[in-house]
């Protein structure tokens, strides 16, 4: 399927969508990052500082939550080397958990990008791997039991709305994900992006600790 061509110095962020997808889990972090700019006078398309995909496992319309259907730009085997990975999370997430072509491909693809993150329930996809293993992590509230039950390998916080390892980021449940696009994005490009992108958003955010 086409895409927009990356502009040079631009990073490409693949969004892994699947049925049953929690729709905020994966449009917060495509607003942050699709709407991302640096300063300057030049079009606004042309300081983009992210191509932001989504990729799914067939090239078919994807039912999410609520019924929103979302046409993938990629699927899983024809989507160009991506810079960062974000797996979102929602009730899909239980059926993905015995997908092993999903998890491999999440696996496959954590071994070359430059950061790997979740948000909710996505957590479970990185810890089925253990990609999370040794690692501080979070997910929705209400699956914080769950995730320390079956990966006691994992040191999970329930505290955190956004959970920076390094390489691996994890977030909180479903708006979370517009706070760790975010705290990704000051990383990369600096707290001012960061905040004239929530800015741009009408988002209250409080800023990133990096």
């Amino acid at each position: 399927m086409n895409t927009a061509t990356r502009a040079p110095g631009q990073m490409t962020i693949g969004i892994l969508i699947f049925d049953d997808v929690e729709v905020l889990d994966f449009c917060g972090p495509f607003e942050v990052f699709a709407s991302a700019t640096a300063a300057g006078q030049s079009p606004r398309d042309e300081r983009r500082l992210f191509r932001v995909l989504t990729i799914a496992e067939e090239n078919r319309i994807v039912r999410a939550r609520g019924g929103l259907l979302i046409q993938p730009h990629h699927t899983i085997s024809d989507h160009p080397p991506l810079d960062i990975l974000v797996v979102p999370g929602g009730y899909g997430t239980r059926r993905e958990l015995s997908n092993p072509v999903v998890l491999d491909w999440i696996a496959a693809q954590d071994r070359q990008t430059r950061l790997t993150t979740s948000v909710c329930t996505g957590a479970f996809l990185l810890a089925a791997n253990g990609l999370l293993d040794g690692k501080r992590a979070t997910t929705h509230w209400a699956s914080i039991d769950w995730l320390r039950e079956h990966y006691p390998a994992i040191d999970v916080r329930a505290d955190e709305r956004v959970v920076d390892e390094g390489r691996i980021v994890t977030s909180a449940g479903v708006s979370a994900g517009i706070d760790m696009a975010l705290h990704v994005l000051a990383r990369l490009h600096g707290q001012e992006v960061a905040a004239g992108t929530a800015r741009g958003m009408e988002y209250d955010w409080s800023g990133t600790k990096s």
